[in-house]
């Protein structure tokens, strides 16, 4: 929520992408902790198996609509030559993510190989991907903040889409973890 209005404030396409990102992934991380308590309750396997079908497609049609959202708005943006102002909130919160996502990636993946949990794996690679975005968003917006250069908010826009589809297509076809 804080990325999207430092986003909407500096008008900056990346910081916009990053935070509905956050937003699709938190409710990510609410299925995930849905199915861990559906396993542990004794749900059916079969019956667990078809939910988290439902779910993955669910999240994967999300951030296909989120990729669409950002590639439009960021070659809008580079098409009318539309000048973000810097944001210091973006930037802050950017580089925190890049600190909390590799631990939380980290943990997660241990635990899930304490748990010997596949859908933890695939989250804790799900996390390793936000602290991707958040490099990519943070070098946009910094350049732009650092030396005025508006083009490289769209254009790690633009890079964020290619992690976005990515996430997407794993999730429409229910893969539980990236190679």
């Amino acid at each position: 929520v804080v990325a999207i209005g430092a986003g909407l404030a500096a008008n900056s396409v990346a910081l916009v992408g990053f935070g509905i990102d956050s937003v699709v992934e938190a409710g990510s991380g609410g299925v995930l902790i849905w199915r861990l308590k559906a396993e542990e309750g004794g749900m059916a396997p079969a019956a667990v198996e078809a939910l988290d079908r439902k779910a993955h497609k669910l999240v994967a049609g999300s951030l296909f609509a989120l990729a669409a959202y950002v590639a439009v708005d960021a070659l809008r943006a580079l098409w009318t030559q539309d000048r973000p102002e810097g944001s210091v909130v973006g930037i802050a919160l950017t580089g925190v993510s890049m600190l909390v996502m590799s631990w939380l990636a980290r943990a997660k993946s241990r635990a899930a190989g304490l748990l010997k949990s596949r859908a933890l794996e695939a989250d804790s690679f799900q996390t390793s991907a936000c602290w991707w975005l958040s490099v990519v968003t943070l070098t946009g917006i910094g350049l732009n903040s650092a030396f005025g250069w508006w083009w490289a908010d769209p254009v790690a826009a633009l890079g964020m889409v290619a992690f976005i589809l990515k996430e997407a297509r794993e999730g429409w076809r229910g893969e539980d973890c990236c190679p």
